[in-house]
């Protein structure tokens, strides 16, 4: 009994020593992948399935619901700095923040700050699930324009989230460059969009080496100050408005109360790119309409033979 009781302290002992002797695991920041921007989503703000939609493109969805049918939002990573960036708070805020999560393998739940083009619900209200009946988060900086920033703080529920201390206010200024980290910047700029609350934007995104232009929603591209191909040249990435392939999708609404560049109309556009800049387009925002959805359309066909992308959830990009 002596000698078994001994055997078995001994053994212990030698476990425990061997806890000890084993390093702690550390990753080498000078290892870590470099700084990115991530696809989060790509459908417009009511997502896929439509909300009453009887359309065909909805039909088998709502008894088999598509886990990669994310509203539009990118996510950017600075592994370096171990900093994580949301763009847009959409309905799937909560699944986009874990995947963001994911792809930076840091240990935070939550980004370093949110950005905020509108107020369309498709771009600001996941702001809810930082409240106190979800997350609870403790002042998460939301950064927006000043007519969205004033929204936000008068206008209830989002005033709670202020009032509470689970978002954090930060304003930006038209064409004004605000540093993030040592690695990323960003400057947002205005476009022209229905702005029944608030101003619309879009963004830069500076990394280390390239750049992103992100304008997920604009009226017309000619109602922009701005010519969009020359916007293009100055980046590497372009992640463009395309809610419409054309203005025959619809049949329950007028399309010209909701007026977007159509794929075909912006095709045309820059049918005279080189292709290297072609290359630099990505489309999004698609409507459940869309047929650039399907990858066996014409249509995603004729994206991808005119030499444009569709943008793809979970697609990772360097800057």
């Amino acid at each position: 009994m002596r000698r078994s009781l001994f055997l078995f302290l001994m053994l212990l002992a030698s476990c425990n020593d061997d806890k000890k002797t084993i390093p702690e695991q550390k990753t080498e920041l000078s290892n870590l992948p470099e700084t990115s921007v991530v696809i989060l989503g790509t459908f417009q703000d009511a997502g896929s399935p439509h909300i009453a939609c009887k359309k065909e493109c909805c039909e088998d969805l709502f008894e088999n619901p598509d886990p990669l049918r994310k509203v539009v939002s990118l996510g950017i990573i600075d592994p370096q700095n171990q900093k994580t960036f949301l763009f847009e708070a959409t309905p799937d805020i909560s699944s986009q923040v874990k995947q963001l999560k994911l792809f930076s393998a840091l240990e935070k739940e939550l980004p370093d700050g949110i950005f905020l083009t509108h107020a369309h619900i498709g771009h600001y209200t996941g702001l809810m699930y930082l409240g106190k009946e979800a997350t609870n988060a403790a002042n998460i900086p939301v950064f927006a324009m000043p007519r969205l920033r004033q929204f936000l703080a008068t206008n209830g529920p989002w005033s709670q989230l202020v009032s509470q201390n689970n978002i954090s206010l930060q304003e930006l200024e038209d064409q004004k460059e605000m540093r993030l980290t040592p690695n990323v910047s960003v400057v947002p700029f205005s476009v022209p969009h229905r702005d029944e609350y608030s101003e619309t934007v879009g963004y830069i995104i500076t990394g280390p080496s390239k750049k992103v232009l992100f304008i997920p929603d604009i009226d017309k591209w000619a109602k922009w100050e701005t010519p969009i191909v020359e916007a293009i040249s100055k980046v590497d990435y372009a992640f463009l408005d395309a809610t419409f392939y054309s203005g025959d999708e619809l049949n329950t609404r007028e399309i010209t109360e909701i007026p977007h560049p159509f794929i075909e109309e912006s095709m045309m556009l820059f049918k005279n790119l080189p292709a290297s800049e072609k290359q630099k387009i990505h489309f999004i925002h698609f409507n459940h309409t869309n047929p650039v959805i399907d990858s066996d359309s014409n249509a995603y066909k004729a994206v991808i033979r005119n030499g444009f992308h569709v943008a793809k959830i979970n697609s990772r990009f360097s800057l």
